[in-house]
Order: structure tokens, then sequence, then C-alpha cells
């Protein structure tokens, strides 16, 4: 099974609709489930900030077991091609992880502790993108990742 944990609830109904339409693509090869945690404030103190970014992250640690695979969406992550992260799921599936579950975190980041607990860290680009376009981002690299491990012909 796929989860993927996303601060913050996408309010943007073309990105709902983007989303809905992924999700119908990915369940045929496997279950999935989107948990979008609490997004806490943005202050214009680093300390405010840090507090912020704990309790984020506190939350998205609380909803990951200790046999899930971890694939965390990070700027201090290592670019993956698309044939990278379907052999990624792959491993992770044949090593027999409950699950594979990919964090995108809140604005300010996530903090070490998620960071230590990711199996991979997953930098899509230098670019800064609203968190619904990552979302978006993510799950059509998931159907694109089971259809190259099907051997299923997927636009270039």
């Amino acid at each position: 099974m796929i989860k993927v944990i996303c601060i913050g609830k996408l309010k943007e109904k073309s990105l709902v609709s983007l989303v809905d339409d992924y999700l119908c693509r990915i369940l045929p090869y496997t279950k999935i489930s989107i948990d979008e945690l609490k997004d806490f404030p943005n202050y214009d103190d680093d300390s405010s900030n840090r507090l912020s970014i704990e309790k984020e992250s506190k939350s998205i640690l609380d909803k990951i077991s200790n046999d899930d695979y971890v694939i965390l969406l990070d700027l201090r992550g290592k670019y993956y091609s698309s044939i990278e992260v379907s052999q990624l799921i792959d491993q992770a599936s044949t090593y027999g992880s409950k699950n594979i579950v990919f964090i995108i975190g809140g604005s300010l980041g996530v903090d070490n502790n998620v960071l230590k607990r990711a199996n991979a860290v997953w930098k899509l680009s230098n670019n800064t993108f609203p968190h619904g376009i990552v979302r978006v981002l993510v799950l059509e690299q998931i159907y694109r990742s089971y259809r190259i491990l099907n051997n299923q012909n997927y636009h270039k």
C-alpha cells in the first residue's frame, strides 16, 4: 500500500480534481491513501517557526510505523529519475515493507527527526512549487512508476 502524508489540505478545486484522477489511475495497481495533517502557522521569528516545524514533524512521525518504507520530499534530497522512483517502489515492495510512505512536509520543511527516519530523500527540483502541485507531481510519478514496473507504455 502507498500512503501519502501531506501537511495541509488542498483547497483548489482544479488540484483536487487532478489528485482524484491520479488516485483512480493508481488504484488498479495498489491501494493508496492520502493523510492530510494540520499545518501550523508561519511566523516572523525563527523560534516560533521551529515550534511549528516540530509540531508538524511530530504529527508526521505519529502516522508512520517502524516497518514502513519512507520517501521524504525535501530540498536536502537526491534527484531521482522516473525509473529510479519505480525502482525504490519495487525494492520497498519486494523486501516486505508494510507501506511505502511519501511525505510532503509543510512550507517550512520538516525537522531532522523526519529526515533521519526517511529511507530515501527525494528532491523534485530546485524550483519552489505550491504543495498542491507537489502532491500532483508525486502522484503522477507513483502512477508512472507502476506503469514502468508493469512494462506498460506511458508517454515521455
